[in-house]
């Protein structure tokens, strides 16, 4: 039973008092009108429970401004949700138009570093947070006092001569809940073994992130990417103030799977006594990255679950952890994101996903 506004109601408590549930929660579409954003199709969505955000449907259905009872959850940067077309895939011409928000997509046959993997020539972080969305649809599913909010929609990324990758994507929430579960169907639709790389790079912002917010997982180690992020190894998982000239570091989290096959991280904000929980089923997903970015204007914690590591193709096929797709298979995923508000329920989540 949806819980809204203080008190319990079912459904038909709750369209007595409401002309229609658009009055509490729903989706509605809607077209950015303005500058370099100008065209991109946006699904506004409100569960009543105070949790907001936006899908951009023509930047992979990616999770763009987010907040929960008025207070932001995610980084954003200058660039705003830029129409796909200004995409520069070269080298790192990806972050022009990087967004930023709650959750940006990156693969789906390459991401990481720019790099040259045969003849390939990589940029940063892959093509899918630029694939327009497809047979798009909205809807609000009752079942008994239930309702679930639901988009769905496809994104294809292929070439002549090359991949046909087809990605399912829904996004699901509850009225009156504050949980966001993707869950995506990588569909290989070639005729020859396509590379598989995803990640879902969660950007969580001021004032979540602040001077002593940390980030709880359940992982039993932690490694750093590069001698600046050994450099900062101690204090991986603590954020501090911003920092003039701060140097990006990357780290990877080795997380345990809980009964149900499931991993998961808290970035929690004490003052705030405000958490975002991210959980994800290990099995497809193996790594947890952390990208602690404490720089000035570009402050943010990335909580990143991913099927590799973020140093580029190349680099995985070196190593021999590099995954494929062969012609017809399918490869399903899912992340959760949620908000744990107050001290009891930041402490349930902390013992239930044993989370140190």
């Amino acid at each position: 039973m949806p819980s809204l506004f203080g008190r319990d109601i079912g459904k038909h408590d709750l369209l007595m008092r409401a002309g229609d549930l658009s009055q509490v929660a729903g989706i509605r579409m809607m077209t950015l009108a303005d500058g370099p954003e100008q065209g991109v199709r946006i699904a506004d969505v409100r569960t009543g429970s105070g949790l907001r955000f936006q899908v951009t449907l023509d930047r992979g259905m990616d999770l763009s401004v987010a907040e929960y009872r008025g207070i932001p959850l995610a980084f954003r940067s200058p660039a705003g949700d830029v129409h796909p077309s200004r995409f520069e895939p070269a080298g790192r011409g990806w972050l022009r138009t990087f967004a930023g928000g709650l959750m940006t997509g990156c693969g789906m046959t390459y991401l990481g570093s720019p790099c040259t993997d045969g003849e390939a020539d990589l940029g940063l972080h892959g093509r899918l947070s630029h694939l327009q969305a497809a047979g798009v649809s909205a809807s609000e599913r009752w079942e008994g006092d239930e309702c679930t909010l639901r988009l769905a929609g496809t994104l294809r990324e292929c070439t002549m001569f090359g991949e046909n990758m087809l990605l399912t994507r829904s996004i699901e929430t509850t009225v009156g809940h504050s949980l966001i579960i993707i869950r995506d169907a990588v569909r290989n639709e070639g005729h020859g073994r396509s590379p598989l790389m995803m990640l879902y790079h969660i950007n969580a912002g001021w004032p979540l992130v602040d001077t002593g917010t940390r980030l709880l997982t359940s992982a039993a180690t932690t490694t750093p990417r590069d001698p600046a992020a050994a450099a900062g190894l101690a204090g991986a998982r603590t954020c501090s103030s911003p920092f003039p000239d701060f140097a990006e570091q990357v780290f990877y989290h080795d997380c345990a799977a809980d009964e149900e096959g499931y991993s998961a991280a808290l970035l929690e904000n004490r003052i705030l006594t405000l958490g975002l929980l991210v959980r994800f089923r290990q099995k497809e997903l193996r790594r947890l990255v952390e990208w602690k970015m404490m720089g000035e204007g570009t402050y943010v914690m990335g909580i990143e679950p991913a099927n590799c590591g973020v140093g580029g193709r190349e680099s995985e096929r070196r190593a021999g952890t590099l995954e494929f797709l062969d012609p017809g298979e399918e490869r399903c995923f899912e992340v959760q994101i949620g908000v744990a508000d107050g001290e009891e329920e930041i402490a349930n989540v902390i013992s239930r996903h044993r989370l140190t």
